[in-house]
């Protein structure tokens, strides 16, 4: 996506009053909205019409009410690969959200419902997603952390490296990581070249590994 250029949003929610709250937030935010849909069958076609930089989708939409928004919003990023998708969620589902990231991280989304109504946090995430970054809910981030793990790769990370593989896996940056933590950007550097010596990512470019390094710490926690 062009830097300053508007960023042009197809929203896929079958509840009229949800729906029409998303496009006011985003509209409000300075998104603009090129189309809605109810049912996740009329997203592939609006999207091939409307070449939107993103798709926002209800992970369960009609027609059968399962993860069908999902699908769709998937397919119609696999037909034109620059299509960002972000996804909504009524309830924390972290299987979706590894399903959505293990497709590949860049451009992908997953957040509860309710963030909508945080005008910052997410049109934050909307711009991350629609710019190719990622974005995770700390909910869901933070449900993950505090499971019960068998002994894995990440048994090698200190508590500070898991903090920050914690926001890697959240769509932070580097920038972003240091402002949350308190410490300066070269820090969070060193630790992030640590987590990636600790698990063994060493030959592939720095945005490739940060996506490894999330599919790690998500197989794991």
């Amino acid at each position: 996506m062009s830097p300053g250029r508007t960023v042009r949003i197809i929203v896929g929610e079958d509840q009229p009053f949800v729906r029409e709250g998303i496009v006011r937030v985003l509209e409000e935010g300075g998104f603009e909205v090129v189309g809605t849909v109810g049912d996740a069958r009329d997203l592939g076609p609006m999207a091939a019409a409307q070449r939107p930089d993103l798709i926002i989708a209800d992970i369960q939409m009609p027609p059968d009410h399962g993860d069908d928004g999902l699908r769709a919003a998937l397919a119609a990023r696999a037909a034109s690969p620059t299509i960002g998708v972000l996804v909504l969620s009524q309830f924390l589902e972290d299987a979706y959200a590894f399903d959505l990231v293990a497709d590949g991280a860049q451009g992908v989304g997953y957040l509860l419902k309710e963030k909508v109504g945080d005008l910052r946090v997410f049109t934050d995430a909307v711009r991350r997603v629609a710019e190719g970054g990622s974005v995770l809910d700390p909910d869901v981030v933070a449900r993950l952390v505090g499971r019960q793990r068998k002994a894995g790769p990440l048994d090698n990370l200190t508590r500070r490296e898991r903090q920050v593989l914690g926001l890697i896996a959240e769509g932070r940056s580097n920038s972003g990581i240091a402002s949350e933590l308190v410490v300066t950007v070269a820090a969070v550097e060193r630790h992030v070249t640590s987590i990636f010596d600790k698990l063994k990512l060493h030959q592939s470019a720095e945005a490739h590994r940060r996506v490894l390094a999330v599919l790690t710490y998500l197989r794991a926690s």
